[in-house]
């Protein structure tokens, strides 16, 4: 992929994080999102080139969901796609219609709707392989259960460390009005919380929560022709891959997907060290151990130091590496396919300098992380600069 031209990140529109929104559906939640997006980059969705969505139709309860994209975006008549996959997927495939030339603006969508859906266990089991593992009734989380505990017994993390893993990213979530479960918890009510899948407790899994993301992109010669409300944020490298998704054969300790997800974004943006030269990550927690499987798959430590930071406070927002100060998933919850877009929101504002309390000091590069979750091996990486 080619480095010469300069895509940015010019509009930002979103709804608050919350987690349930019976007043508002998915389209008027969209429609709002687009609007501050359209607003902030000072443009209408008639000067917008391309339109990429972001959306699974199990999660959507209708089959073809393209068909349900372009009226609140203001897409009708435009070229619009929609990618079943994370936003940061989403996000990789609007950069790439403005590198072709045929575009010099593009706008990405991801939404969540959690709330309307009753089961999401049913939901999860139609992505298992039908003829192994779905006669076998396992519950989804029971995947990510024993996953935990093969790699805790492989890195020497331990429960202590996943429990500081929650108590970090619910408080950081009380900074963000977005921070749906932000609370002040301790180790201990993390540990004995309710056992999901041994030795998963009921506190270290992300609820969900609902959202409609908006970002507008430009090419570095439409973003000189502009008068824009709020700096641009450049897109400096970019990654995704799915490793395989057969249970018996993928790497249960060492999270291949993120690592060379992040590999790619890391040579595109000409990063060697990441924990020095990134100022701020925002990564996937879906489950308290995988923020610390993800922090050494990344590069951020060796294996097996990601709880000895985060129970340092070496990841806290004020710390060396800071980690997930918006208070990842685990604080803000579980979007579907709009948690990486939302990851690639905040790290936007640390970069403008809009964080609040959360603001890490003098962040100029960041890195926005996604998993698409179980059972799947996707991972998709971003690294933004201002």
């Amino acid at each position: 992929m080619t480095t010469e031209k300069r895509v940015a990140i010019i509009g930002v529109g979103y709804t608050i994080p919350r987690i349930a929104t019976p007043e508002a559906s998915y389209r008027e939640m969209t429609f709002a999102a687009a609007v501050r997006a359209y607003n902030e980059a000072g443009m209408s969705p008639k000067d917008i080139g391309c339109f990429t969505a972001c959306s699974e139709d199990f999660n959507e309860g209708v089959s073809i969901f393209d068909e349900y994209v372009p009226d609140q975006l203001g897409a009708p008549l435009k070229p619009v796609h929609t990618i079943s996959g994370d936003g940061l997927q989403g996000l990789a495939a609007a950069y790439m219609q403005i590198m072709t030339g045929l575009f010099d603006t593009a706008v990405v969508e991801a939404h969540s709707k959690a709330s309307n859906i009753v089961n999401h266990d049913n939901v999860l089991e139609f992505a298992m392989d039908p003829i192994f593992h779905r006669p076998l009734n396992i519950m989804p989380c029971t995947l990510a259960g024993l996953e935990m505990k093969r790699y805790l017994s492989e890195s020497g993390n331990t429960l202590d460390n996943c429990a500081d893993v929650v108590v970090k990213n619910m408080a950081n979530a009380l900074y963000n009005p977005g921070g749906a479960y932000g609370a002040l918890i301790s180790r201990q009510d993390v540990l004995n919380s309710p056992k999901v899948a041994e030795p998963l407790t009921g506190l270290q899994i992300s609820g969900y929560s609902d959202v409609a993301i908006v970002l507008v992109l430009a090419s570095e010669e439409k973003v000189k022709s502009l008068k824009l409300s709020a700096p641009p944020v450049w897109i400096k490298g970019l990654g995704w891959i799915t490793e395989t998704s057969w249970l018996e054969t993928h790497d249960w300790v060492e999270a291949v997907y993120a690592r060379d997800a992040c590999q790619r974004a890391y040579k595109q943006a000409n990063i060697k060290k990441p924990a020095d030269e990134i100022d701020v990550f925002e990564i996937d927690d879906t489950f308290a151990y995988k923020e610390l499987q993800h922090m050494e798959s990344i590069g951020l430590c060796k294996r097996g130091e990601a709880g000895k930071l985060v129970s340092a406070g070496a990841t806290s927002f004020e710390g060396d590496i800071p980690v997930n100060p918006s208070g990842g998933s685990l604080g803000t919850g579980n979007m579907l396919e709009a948690s990486g877009l939302y990851k690639a929101v905040e790290i936007v504002k640390q970069l403008r300098g809009e964080a609040g309390r959360r603001q890490v000091k003098n962040a100029k590069k960041g890195l926005a992380f996604a998993w698409r979750g179980l059972p799947t091996t996707t991972g998709a990486a971003v690294v933004l600069e201002k």
